[in-house]
């Protein structure tokens, strides 16, 4: 078997129409590994590229004290290695990552063949019918949609991706501290282009009153149904209004050979809470690596 080819090249040198087609074609496609989607939400990136785009693995970084670094970026959960072939070639991307960083954390995806630390992703086969999945609904959550029923909720349709991104924010800012208002600024930068491919779906619940109770603001690709900002109001929590919500947009969804992911959580409660819908657990893997010299290993601390 001869050698293959690896070169790692910088996003504005990347032939985009191979990339993309080689995250396509591979088995574990992602939204986050797309060239548009990295564009729009990192710094910079580098694609690490094996056999003329046969496999690619895209490299988010920053420089600090003239030290470049791979790191998690906000609204991206996992990367790593599609290929589209049956050889993954784990360990080159892994010498070529090092290489290029001598420092970081990196969030490999589901299929990735990488020891490393497993983070709770929660999916649903949205392929069955309604009634198939209801089925694994757990009984606590039974009993509240039953009880969200006798509330009057409306679940509506909405396009203002800028009002779910703000309402997300000025709720949840305060917990995602690493997240910043250039996040929330490069995420609406990516809505405006999927907006016009279709691919950003916004549901809400309100009251008879026509009061914002929960909203949702979902990705969409071929393969799967991003839950990327989900939020619940104070008087949303009082009437069962998001698990109204997730139910109605399964509901929509079912049948359509989709995966519903709910993007993550290995937050207890938040875990507990997609448990309740019969969610399976397909964990991604999450890197820390340091390749620093002992030197600079002592004055980083």
């Amino acid at each position: 078997m001869s050698k293959p080819q690896i070169d790692i090249i910088p996003s504005d040198k990347i032939k985009r129409q191979q990339w993309n087609d080689c995250i396509q074609k591979s088995s574990n496609p992602l939204i986050y590994a797309y060239a548009y989607y990295l564009d729009s939400m990192t710094n910079n990136w580098h694609g690490i590229i094996i056999n003329d785009y046969e496999a690619v693995m895209p490299v988010p970084w920053r420089k600090k004290y003239g030290i470049r670094y791979t790191y998690a970026v906000p609204f991206i959960q996992q990367l790593g290695i599609f290929s589209s072939s049956k050889e993954k070639y784990e360990d080159l991307f892994l010498q070529q990552l090092f290489q290029f960083c001598k420092y970081g954390d990196y969030n490999f995806n589901y299929s990735n063949r990488i020891i490393t630390t497993a983070r709770t992703n929660f999916i649903i086969d949205l392929s069955l019918s309604y009634e198939g999945i209801y089925k694994s609904y757990k009984d606590d959550l039974v009993n509240n949609l039953k009880r969200a029923s006798k509330q009057g909720l409306l679940y509506t349709k909405d396009e203002d991706y800028k009002n779910a991104i703000e309402i997300y924010r000025s709720i949840y800012s305060d917990r995602f501290t690493n997240t910043l208002k250039n996040d929330y600024k490069n995420f609406e930068t990516l809505c405006i282009y999927l907006q016009q491919q279709n691919s950003v779906i916004i549901r809400s619940v309100k009251n008879a009153s026509n009061k914002l109770l929960s909203i949702a603001l979902l990705l969409k690709d071929e393969n799967r149904l991003y839950n990327l900002m989900n939020t619940t109001l104070e008087e949303g929590r009082k009437t069962e209004a998001n698990h109204f919500l997730l139910d109605q947009l399964i509901r929509e969804h079912a049948g359509t050979n989709l995966i519903f992911d709910f993007e993550g959580s290995d937050i207890p409660g938040i875990k507990s809470f997609y448990e309740k819908f019969g969610a399976t657990d397909q964990p991604y893997f999450s890197l820390h690596f340091n390749k620093l010299s002992p030197l600079i290993r002592w004055i980083k601390k």
